[in-house]
């Protein structure tokens, strides 16, 4: 008898995809926090998203593409100071740091940088910059290789918070990758509801695991969540070095996305 109700069963799951055109199942436990069934058939699908090597996703928004800086502005709403050269977008040392125009929440974000060659000077003075998203958190750009500082800030480092994983840093003058996961820090009645979160890559090396940022990062010091917007720009900073830049886009992350 039981043998017959397995039997029947698994007709009947049979049925229903056949039925549906949807394969999957309805006869399965719940998805713990969601409301769908294990396999279930109605759940929406994950968007397509088409990519090729060396080229921004579909789904991207694309900041550099190695022609122009319209997607960005300097200091107090003005042009962006610095230059295009060679299909780079070069820092003008001591004419300030340049933000995106449009704002972004929780995103993926690529970038990929050089730092000048022949290196000068030592520790924080060589290739320094500086990648600060909401212009509030820093994931440090340095030219690390071979070239010792303070650990939380060398290359890749949440700066003044985490050192990274491990250094991951090309010579001077090679271009070398950042691939960024960042998680918004979310408020609830005033206080801080959930820390902001970076994921990080260096040249295909992870180097940040969730971080959780302890606040905004600064020089000496660590300061303290205050309520603020969603979103924010993306900042690169002027340190006084020529760093170059090339390939910037960033991926909203959605909500929605594979919920």
């Amino acid at each position: 008898m039981k043998i017959l109700v397995l039997t029947l069963t698994a007709a009947a799951v049979t049925a229903y995809a056949a039925d549906s055109d949807k394969p999957g199942y309805k006869d399965t436990p719940m998805v713990p926090g969601t409301t769908w069934h294990v396999h279930d058939p109605d759940r929406p699908q994950p968007r397509v998203v088409t990519s090729e090597a060396g080229k921004a996703p579909s789904d991207a928004v694309v900041l550099f593409d190695g022609t122009d800086l319209s997607k960005w502005r300097g200091g107090k709403g003005k042009e962006a100071p610095w230059k295009v050269e060679n299909g780079a977008m070069v820092c003008v040392p001591k004419s300030g740091s340049i933000s995106t125009k449009d704002e972004f929440t929780d995103m993926q974000i690529h970038l990929e940088f050089a730092t000048p060659t022949p290196p000068n000077g030592h520790s924080q003075e060589r290739g320094n910059s500086g990648l600060l998203i909401f212009g509030r958190f820093e994931v440090q750009i340095l030219d690390s290789y071979q070239n010792p500082t303070y650990a939380d800030g060398s290359a890749g480092s949440v700066y003044g918070q985490y050192p990274p994983m491990v250094n991951a840093s090309r010579p001077p003058g090679e271009w070398q990758v950042y691939d960024i996961v960042f998680n918004a820090p979310k408020f609830k009645d005033g206080k801080l509801d959930q820390p902001a979160y970076v994921t990080a890559f260096h040249n295909g090396v992870m180097i940040q695991n969730h971080s959780a940022i302890h606040g905004p990062t600064n020089h000496r010091t660590i300061e303290k969540y205050t309520p603020s917007a969603a979103k924010g720009p993306l900042v690169l900073q002027d340190h006084g070095n020529t760093t170059k830049f090339r390939n910037i886009w960033v991926r909203p992350l959605r909500p929605e996305d594979g919920k």
